[in-house]
């Protein structure tokens, strides 16, 4: 039997060793383990939490629509994602190499992020740089800068798309699976603490100081990341199974191999589009809750600090949810909350008209979707075939980026044609989040008849 399908003991935190494939650690060990890759993970999330909201406020600042912004912010980086993520993911699962097989795809493409960073510090100055050398193609010296942010953003894209494709499944090759609800609690507890540094402090300036914020992201996430992937260390892996042809053929075959192992049952299509729908249902929201708040009066400096506020409480509930999902399982954990973020975006739907009715939608909305966030972190794990995570996780990846990539812009186009009447969007992602409930209940349904929490084994 491949080392990869050996089944994991269940280890007790009362225990001193726990497993994963080759790997064996000690309480010392996963220490270690768990210290690199949680300060990895602080530098990754603080360049997610805030590139994306300092590129929308300069995307608005240069008189971009909500339509541009949602096809930049929303759609560009899903369709990237779709483009790359299954052929990274599948690369990922065969590569064998000295430094591992998913430590290079994490590596490599670190520092172009922190060149795309360092890029979008100076894309004024570029685009006033381009107006005046094809001034006759580019009239507009805002559309130009436009122009140079977008496409400074679509190669950052590109370089997050490979690391994202393959982050998650590093940590599935390193962590024991004993402790990995656990971890995902820490790992969202820094990714909060990472939104609270930056929502608080930073988000109110970033319109006048992006390019030091720019510059300083780049130059944390470029030290941090990089210092994780060189201490880390994967075990050894069999051979990947060998490819079918050669050239073109086997490419082909790669191919269809990948869309009939992942979408050929129906039971997989359930796992994807309950995840999914999850994460779609956040994307109308978390596109427009910084254009919500300029609405009602909100200063970007009090709409940093309501942020920051549902990132405390996250914080204060990620390591209970955590154990929460390792006791009661993450696909239980997701149906409760996800019934709770139907309820929660409808009020605000509903009822948000003022700065105080908003305030109390935007911390409700954070708070219950960082919830499902962290009670589903391991849902992939725990769901997915092991041998083929990265190949199933891209597919799953490539679902949602699809489901963004269309209800990000359909909603900019409705919130421009309807008067910016930001609820809106709160209704859009109720709506996607009852329908994720639903795919949820049929999920369950079937996971209780392939063996439940206990006895579970995922179809190959």
């Amino acid at each position: 039997m491949p080392v990869e399908e050996l089944p994991r003991p269940s280890v007790s935190l009362r225990s001193r060793q726990w497993t994963v494939g080759t790997l064996i650690y000690g309480i010392g060990e996963l220490a270690v383990l768990f210290f690199w890759l949680l300060w990895g993970d602080f530098a990754w999330n603080l360049k997610e939490r805030a590139v994306g909201s300092v590129v929308q406020l300069l995307l608005k600042k240069f008189g971009a629509s909500d339509a541009v912004v949602a096809l930049l912010i929303g759609a560009l980086p899903q369709a990237i994602s779709i483009l790359w993520g299954p052929i990274i993911g599948s690369l990922s699962d065969r590569h064998r190499g000295r430094w591992g097989r998913r430590l290079p795809f994490l590596l490599v493409p670190t520092p172009f992020a922190v060149a795309a960073m360092f890029g979008l510090a100076f894309s004024p100055e570029i685009g006033r740089h381009l107006h005046l050398i094809f001034g006759k193609s580019l009239p507009d010296p805002n559309a130009a800068t436009v122009i140079v942010i977008g496409l400074l953003w679509g190669f950052f894209e590109v370089t997050v798309t490979i690391i994202n494709a393959v982050f998650a499944a590093l940590i599935n090759d390193v962590v024991p699976h004993a402790v990995i609800g656990r971890f995902f609690g820490l790992f969202r507890a820094v990714s909060l603490i990472a939104g609270i540094l930056f929502f608080f402090s930073a988000i109110g300036k970033a319109e006048a100081y992006y390019k030091v914020i720019f510059i300083g992201l780049g130059l944390l996430y470029g030290i941090g990341f990089t210092s994780m992937c060189l201490m880390v260390k994967e075990g050894e892996y069999p051979p990947p199974p060998p490819h079918v042809g050669h050239g073109l053929v086997a490419h082909f075959a790669a191919i269809w191999s990948f869309f009939r192992e992942c979408f050929g049952q129906p039971y997989y299509l359930w796992v994807f589009a309950s995840i999914s729908l999850g994460w779609v249902a956040f994307t109308p929201t978390n596109l427009f809750n910084l254009f919500f708040a300029k609405s009602v009066d909100m200063s970007v400096d009090a709409y940093g600090k309501y942020i920051a506020l549902t990132f405390v409480c996250s914080l204060i509930l990620a390591y209970p949810l955590g154990i929460l999902a390792d006791r009661f399982h993450p696909l239980r954990m997701g149906l409760v909350t996800i019934a709770l973020y139907v309820l929660v975006t409808l009020w605000g739907g509903l009822f948000a008209t003022t700065t105080g009715t908003f305030a109390i939608a935007l911390v409700a909305h954070g708070i219950v979707s960082g919830a499902w966030m962290t009670s589903t972190a391991a849902i992939g794990q725990m769901l997915l075939p092991k041998p083929k995570f990265g190949q199933f996780a891209s597919a799953m990846n490539v679902v949602t980026a699809l489901g963004t990539m269309i209800v990000g812009p359909l909603v900019g186009e409705l919130l421009d044609h309807t008067g910016n009447v930001y609820r809106d969007a709160y209704l859009a992602s109720s709506g996607l989040a009852f329908l994720g409930l639903l795919a949820g209940i049929v999920l369950y349904r079937q996971f209780l008849r392939l063996g439940g929490p206990h006895y579970y084994v995922a179809p190959e």
